[in-house]
């Protein structure tokens, strides 16, 4: 007898949440040329770390597959991250193949890339001739010195600017800028990126910091809550809320009063959102991950390289996957934190 999977009524495989599977976020790489502190630090991913060998990530075809499968379960966004994506080669080659599939009801995938905006400036006109549709860009601080700390490597503020730039020109209608605020070490960069960012068309988001993987030395007390954040923004600026966009959306949405655009808030800590998650990682080696604070991933390798299976199987193996699913780490943090459980490396999950 074949599985019983749960779906919504508009073909969506559901989770025993009754969560609809509707974003995939694939890493194409787990090399990044930052080491911020949050996510890479350089005391855990120095000059003798060992990154994943070449042979071992999924070539583009095999990326391909996966997002196929995903999109006739449901999914509609395929959102590109690494490590920094814009490290792989030949990147607008798989764009190209990415833009080519189709959803359920047969509309292109809504296709994004999240980059730390280093290589953005020589590469934006043609990732968006092949293709891709939204940008997100990480930018932490404003201030050049700030940055450079942030980032760990000396990279200056200026290119990742640029890179901005050069997106606009080349088309892209939907940036967002997003901030990981830390207590005490960036949240003064917070007032001067909003004010940067008024009025510019891109929409900035403050993201709280979060726990993920093992190595970023997460404390409560350097989380800045986002309400706390709003405040200060707001007695600047004031400013509205905005409605939801879509089911399962990462931000809180509010909007200057003045009308000089929107900013978003994303509040993992002090306010889960993991009832209405809709998103699984595939890391560049092909583990599926169906959390951010996942200790282990299902290895879908196995199926893509002909030792069992072919297409139907794959597509049965994600529908069990997801079908599976029950989690809910940032609502349960207070509960699971001091039990210390493992969790995979946010630069190898892709964020």
């Amino acid at each position: 007898m074949e599985p019983v999977h749960w779906m919504s009524a508009d073909g969506a495989l559901l989770d025993r949440r009754q969560r609809p599977w509707r974003d995939l976020r694939i890493s194409l790489t787990d090399r990044c040329n930052f080491r911020c502190g949050y996510c890479m630090p350089r005391s855990r991913f120095g000059p003798g770390h060992r990154f994943q060998p070449q042979a071992q990530l999924l070539n583009f075809e095999e990326i391909a597959q996966v997002a196929r499968e995903a999109l006739a379960l449901g999914v509609r966004t395929l959102r590109l991250t690494g490590g920094e994506p814009l490290l792989r080669r030949d990147l607008p080659q798989l764009v190209r193949q990415l833009a080519a599939l189709r959803t359920l009801d047969g509309t292109p995938p809504d296709l994004a890339l999240t980059t730390n905006g280093s290589l953005l400036a020589g590469q934006a006109r043609e990732l968006r001739d092949a293709g891709l549709g939204r940008l997100t860009v990480s930018l932490d601080a404003l201030d050049d010195a700030v940055f450079r700390r942030m980032n760990d490597v000396g990279f200056p503020v200026s290119e990742v600017l640029r890179g901005l730039e050069a997106a606009c020109s080349a088309g892209f209608e939907r940036i967002k800028v997003n901030m990981v605020v830390r207590r005490g070490v960036n949240d003064g960069e917070a007032l001067p990126l909003a004010a940067h960012f008024r009025g510019s068309g891109m929409v900035l988001r403050f993201i709280e910091f979060m726990d993920a993987g093992r190595h970023n030395g997460w404390k409560l007390d350097e989380v800045l809550p986002s309400d706390e954040l709003r405040a200060r923004i707001a007695a600047r600026w004031p400013l509205q809320p905005l409605p939801a966009t879509r089911g399962g959306e990462t931000a809180q949405r509010w909007c200057y009063a003045d009308g000089a655009g929107e900013i978003g808030f994303i509040s993992s800590v002090s306010r889960a959102f993991c009832g209405d998650c809709t998103r699984a990682r595939l890391t560049a080696d092909g583990r599926l991950f169906t959390c951010l604070f996942a200790a282990q991933g299902h290895d879908l390798r196995p199926l893509l390289r002909g030792a069992q299976g072919g297409e139907a199987q794959l597509r049965e193996q994600l529908a069990a996957i997801w079908a599976r699913r029950t989690d809910a780490y940032s609502e349960q943090r207070e509960q699971l934190r001091p039990l210390r459980p493992e969790r995979a490396d946010m630069h190898v999950l892709g964020g």
